[in-house]
């Protein structure tokens, strides 16, 4: 079982009820993070019940925001290799250096993990219409999970994202819009058609569930060192846009 509780206001602390859709704070209007019982999984689970579980993300399901299984929507994401970079690392001065490789994953980057995690809640909650403005990589993972979950899928993206990135949104059923601007354009498009249209916004921020299963990173970097964390994490944020 998930042991999700609640959603709460990353800035006044409100709770809401996840098992209701919500997007932002309708007091503050800042981003909603998902709460857990912690207590009760210090209690009923192991580090060594991980070893036996599933080799994607959804083996820490008990700490992710869906509570029936049914209702998980994979493309089989998550739990990368750790590659030794010795080469990399004597240069660096770093004489332990390790990569965790996220190309390997079904969409090719790591926003396969928030997808799942979004599209997975969202299934759950009954969303039958989605819609995200994107740069590029979290176009074509919201294309390939709401078509595996039977979603309508509407993304907005520039005109100068890399062609790849369209036709693999195209290919797997979504409705791509080429927007004249910036990405900040394109989010401004997704905002405003929210209820004209009736789509969900899956943007960066904009709905609590995509962070959720990026943080599945962390956990597999403990797990795969033996819940000994590493002395420094270098991890790129330039693309997170709120």
């Amino acid at each position: 079982m998930s042991y999700l509780e609640r959603l709460e206001c990353s800035k006044c602390g409100k709770v809401f009820n996840p098992d209701q859709v919500h997007s932002v704070c309708d007091r503050c209007g800042k981003p909603l993070l998902a709460r857990y019982d912690t207590e009760s999984i210090k209690l009923q689970k192991s580090r060594e019940d991980f070893v036996c579980q599933e080799g994607s993300m959804w083996r820490y399901f008990e700490i992710l925001p869906v509570k029936d299984k049914r209702n998980i929507v994979t493309l089989g994401e998550g739990w990368t290799p750790l590659t030794p970079a010795p080469r990399l690392g004597e240069l660096l001065r770093v004489p332990k250096l390790f990569v965790k490789d996220e190309g390997i994953m079904p969409t090719g980057s790591f926003k396969a993990r928030g997808l799942s995690a979004a599209i997975s809640k969202a299934k759950e909650l009954g969303i039958k219409r989605v819609a995200l403005p994107s740069a590029g990589n979290a176009a074509g993972a919201i294309s390939a999970y709401g078509a595996r979950a039977g979603m309508e899928v509407y993304v907005f993206v520039p005109e100068d994202v890399p062609k790849v990135n369209i036709v693999e949104s195209l290919v797997t059923g979504a409705e791509v819009h080429l927007v004249k601007g910036l990405i900040t354009d394109a989010g401004r498009l997704v905002a405003e058609g929210e209820s004209e249209k009736g789509w969900f916004n899956i943007s960066t921020l904009r709905e609590p569930y995509r962070i959720e299963g990026k943080k599945t990173m962390g956990f597999e970097v403990a797990e795969q060192m033996g819940w000994r964390l590493p002395d420094v994490i270098v991890y790129p944020t330039g693309g997170e846009q709120a």
